[in-house]
């Protein structure tokens, strides 16, 4: 009996080495992008070992953590024992890049690939019925009408004019559900107005404002807000086919208190455009500046990128313009960094400490996420959220997780 049980727990402990194998391997990301000279914090357990082909990976004696000096491409092997090869991890070394941190306001424009489900309706029929055609067909909020009848939908009133142009006859739809392409028919339904329904709400376009984070020289490129832009009825991240950058004016600035986030109010209407935005991701928002001039920034305040070793918790500064395009200082805390975080916009939790922007704003509100932030005369990053119960406390990204996204778009 003893010898059954023994078994029992033997085999328990084997599957439970076994399980943990099998979810350190499954988190070691297949691809990485570092500046050249940063540290790989890749986690690992007993026996696993990370190497290259090349010999240009470099263990620190101290931290065990790996680094590569070389700018290009390089593909590491994880082995057990290096015996076993368990995965391949592609890495792409940029070199290190200098910006200028900005933290003007600016206006959004973005539309988007197709039209976007934000709804759906029941439909009163020209007998009075009602119906929803849209129904048992796949289609969801959230989902992305790229095709009707094999052409492409370019907009809202596109789509309204194919539907209306069936005369009621089925219509074949090709939509994007969760990045996958699908297909269904709908028999729109004719109105007493005389028109032709799918009883779906659907929006082609966004505007806002927020805050520019950085521009580098040496692309033209720039990068804003720290987040990507989602559907406000969704949820769900924008996918773009283009977007405008502009100047923006302030008009109001809704002060924030705990539990009631405040916001930057203004306007897009009649401004200049800055630049042409052609990605729209997690980290933020990033394309190419046009017009260097609106930004109306100072080009000798060009600074490095700071490592993340080189982020401590204490003082720093952030930028952001809350006068119409008069950005100032304001002093805030780093509170908490978590170093290892390549997955989300929350890199860093921060509190403001300034009296002046407190008093403005209360903390931190909506518009001010990408306002830069500064420690000791490089770029470490941008704040991206506030804390719904402290108006004062939120979140920032690592700039280094920006800068990837920005050169991934170059």
């Amino acid at each position: 009996m003893y010898k059954k049980i023994l078994v029992k727990i033997i085999l328990l402990v084997f599957l439970f080495i076994m399980y943990s194998y099998i979810l350190v391997i499954h988190y070691i990301p297949d691809e990485i992008t570092i500046f050249e000279g940063e540290n790989i914090s890749l986690k690992t357990i007993f026996g696993m070992t990370v190497n290259s082909e090349d010999e240009i990976l470099e263990v620190s004696a101290n931290s065990g953590e790996k680094t590569i000096h070389k700018i290009g491409n390089e593909t590491l092997s994880v082995s057990l024992f290096d015996k076993l090869f368990l995965k391949s991890v592609d890495v792409s070394v940029l070199p290190k890049t200098t910006v200028i941190p900005v933290g003007n306001i600016a206006g959004v424009k973005l539309y988007t690939n197709g039209v976007l489900v934000v709804g759906m309706s029941e439909i009163e029929g020209e007998d009075s019925k009602t119906y929803k055609p849209y129904e048992n067909t796949g289609i969801e909020e959230g989902d992305t009408i790229v095709k009707v009848n094999d052409n492409l939908v370019n907009s809202t009133d596109d789509l309204i004019e194919k539907v209306n142009m069936s005369k009621g006859e089925k219509v074949d739809i090709e939509y994007l559900h969760d990045e996958e392409t699908k297909e269904c028919s709908i028999t729109p339904v004719k109105t007493s107005e005389e028109e032709y329904k799918l009883g779906l709400w659907v929006r082609d376009s966004a505007a806002g404002v927020g805050t520019v984070t950085f521009y580098e020289p040496s692309t033209q490129s720039f990068g804003a807000l720290g987040h990507g832009i989602t559907d406000i009825d969704t949820g769900d991240l924008l996918n773009i086919a283009s977007g405008e950058f502009v100047t923006a004016k302030v008009l109001n600035i809704k002060k924030g208190e705990d539990g009631n986030p405040g916001k930057i109010q203004g306007t897009v209407e009649k401004q200049e455009t800055i630049g042409e935005i052609t990605k729209n991701t997690e980290f933020g928002i990033y394309g190419k500046i046009q017009d260097l001039s609106s930004l109306n920034i100072d080009t000798s305040k060009e600074m490095e990128v700071a490592m993340r070793e080189e982020i401590k918790t204490g003082k720093a500064m952030i930028l952001c313009s809350l006068d119409n395009q008069t950005v100032k200082e304001y002093e805030i805390e780093i509170t908490k960094i978590y170093r290892d975080n390549n997955y989300n916009n929350k890199s860093m939790e921060i509190k403001v400490t300034d009296e002046e922007l407190i008093e403005k704003t209360g903390g931190i509100i909506q518009g001010m996420s990408g306002s830069p932030i500064i420690q000791n005369g490089k770029f470490v990053g941008a704040v991206t959220h506030v804390l719904v119960n402290s108006s004062t406390e939120g979140y920032a990204i690592f700039g280094d997780l920006m800068l990837k996204q920005s050169k991934e778009v170059n």
